[in-house]
């Protein structure tokens, strides 16, 4: 990697003063990597910033991590949190993190041993009493219960030793227990006062948390007692950048070290400035319609397979995306398991009219496009508004804050929205069961609300099944059965990509967008 001439230190510990509490907990020494560095402490801080700046489209919704489960706030809070186990971004394998070890004694019970010595960031220890704690407190949250309700039943055997006992076998147990929803916070402070936890989180993860400035900026610091060693950097500040331009402007002049998904159209540009580079890798996600089908017309299946047929997936990559992407035809990405595909969506806008006739709207209707204030979704939905007028539907794009947006479709307010999902732990139950089953509707993510019992029985079936085959055979199943119903609408898979400084190090992408920060630096 070329080393570059150092550049203004944006920012510079601004908001560490947010936070006595926080700083406290977090020890309040200064940065330096003398461990790594031969204990050449003058060296380091001469040759690496103590302050690692990313930028992201949106803001946190919660920084407690059983009830943030949108993208930008598992980014931030994934940094503060660790979980029992996680997947390792280079190789996609469980590896411990929490649990030391573990071991599956029966299609239903796994031992866990934690790690003795784990500090959380008020400095008590991490036992088995707050595993217990923290997954009961998943299960019961309305947010995130849907990654966790596999569990029938979590007990202490001492403390340092749990048994969680599902309540059917269950494959994607472990890469569910990875996923960051699945985090392990302190069960005597959140008891204590968990409106004060919810405002100032404390984990036992990398950093601590210092301040958030909603709609501005979250600040977080290296915690020094760490179990897996202080974090390269010490200290970060997550940007709030709604607009996908103004985030490669604020890389390009180096007010930020990392830019979350950059426009497709910048790409080329940061390619081409011989400071920066660009990290890309395929997504887990796909970007869907969902059609809310308790309120009319989207109860009618004629019409939903009209909306369907009235989408042209590969224009709209090529002219809004930049090519970037390939046409969904399953809201589960190629790349997880139980992805089966059932062709994408004939486009046929002459169909589509004649569907729409058929149902009772010779005249096509109007109705609503719901997306949340990101400038290239807006744009995507205004090129389906367009098609959607080619077949007589008046649709009006509308634009919420992304919060306002999260909580009005949870709600079902909405006619149709614009959402992605990602498909965290890689395996297609994760998806099926939070979009598709019937017990998921609005907060869980089922913003269809969509109530198939026969759809249901196939989503359990597939996910109590520890026969890969079986599953495969089951998934498939269910992906014919979706393209029949049309209560989501794929639009495209997505790619991941990130957009960096030359000087940035220890970068790893990972393919559901969790980017662990703590081993990254910035060279001066």
């Amino acid at each position: 990697m070329k080393k570059l001439i150092s550049r203004r230190n944006f920012l510079k510990v601004c908001a560490l003063a947010g936070s006595a509490a926080a700083l406290s907990a977090c020890g309040g020494k200064q940065s330096t990597a003398a461990t790594e560095n031969g204990g050449n402490t003058e060296a380091t801080a001469t040759d690496y910033k103590d302050t690692l700046i990313w930028a992201q489209g949106a803001d946190v919704t919660s920084l407690d991590p059983h009830q943030g489960k949108e993208t930008p706030a598992v980014e931030v809070s994934c940094q503060i949190f660790d979980t029992l186990v996680t997947v390792d971004a280079e190789t996609n394998e469980i590896v411990p993190q929490i649990a030391e070890s573990w071991e599956q004694t029966d299609e239903q019970t796994y031992v866990f041993k934690i790690r003795q010595g784990i500090k959380f960031h008020d400095g008590s220890d991490l036992t088995a009493e707050d595993v217990k704690f923290s997954l009961d407190r998943a299960r019961n949250s309305a947010a995130v219960s849907y990654i966790v309700n596999f569990i029938e039943d979590v007990t202490v055997d001492d403390e340092y030793t749990v048994t969680v006992k599902t309540n059917a076998p269950y494959a994607p147990t472990l890469r569910n227990l990875a996923i960051p929803f699945a985090a392990i916070v302190p069960k005597a402070v959140v008891e204590a006062n968990e409106d004060a936890f919810i405002l100032n989180p404390v984990g036992s993860g990398p950093y601590c948390f210092v301040e958030w400035k909603q709609g501005d900026h979250v600040t977080l610091k290296a915690f020094d007692d760490y179990y897996a060693g202080k974090a390269a950097t010490e200290n970060l500040i997550m940007k709030v950048i709604p607009e996908t331009s103004q985030r490669s402007i604020a890389l390009e002049t180096g007010e930020i070290d990392l830019a979350y998904d950059l426009a497709v159209n910048d790409i080329p540009k940061i390619n081409d400035n011989d400071k920066l580079m660009v990290y890309e890798i395929p997504s887990l996600t796909c970007w869907y319609v969902s059609l809310n089908m308790n309120k009319e017309p989207f109860n009618n299946p004629l019409v939903r397979e009209a909306l369907t047929m009235a989408i042209d997936r590969q224009t709209i990559i090529d002219t809004i995306n930049a090519g970037s992407g390939q046409p969904a035809d399953a809201i589960i990405a190629p790349a997880v398991f139980g992805y089966y595909s059932t062709g994408v969506p004939e486009y046929n806008p002459e169909k589509a009219k004649e569907l729409l006739a058929e149902a009772g709207y010779p005249n096509g209707f109007s109705t609503t496009l719901w997306v949340n204030d990101n400038q290239s979704r807006i744009e995507m939905c205004q090129a389906m508004q367009a098609m959607l007028l080619d077949i007589g539907v008046q649709c009006s794009v509308e634009v919420l804050e992304f919060g306002s947006f999260i909580s009005r479709t949870t709600a079902g307010e909405h006619d149709m929205a614009y959402f992605g999902w990602t498909t965290s732990s890689g395996d297609a139950d994760y998806t099926y069961y939070s979009l598709e089953h019937s017990t998921q509707q609005g907060a869980a993510g089922n913003r269809s609300f969509i109530a198939d019992p026969d759809l249901d029985a196939l989503i359990e079936k597939a996910r109590s099944s520890t026969d890969e085959s079986t599953r495969k055979d089951l998934y498939k199943d269910i992906a014919i059965k979706l393209a029949d119903i049309n209560n989501n609408i794929p639009v495209f898979y997505s790619a991941i990509n990130v957009g960096a400084n030359k000087n940035v190090e220890g970068f790893v992408m990972d393919s559901n967008g969790y980017h662990n920060l703590n081993q990254v630096k910035v060279a001066q």
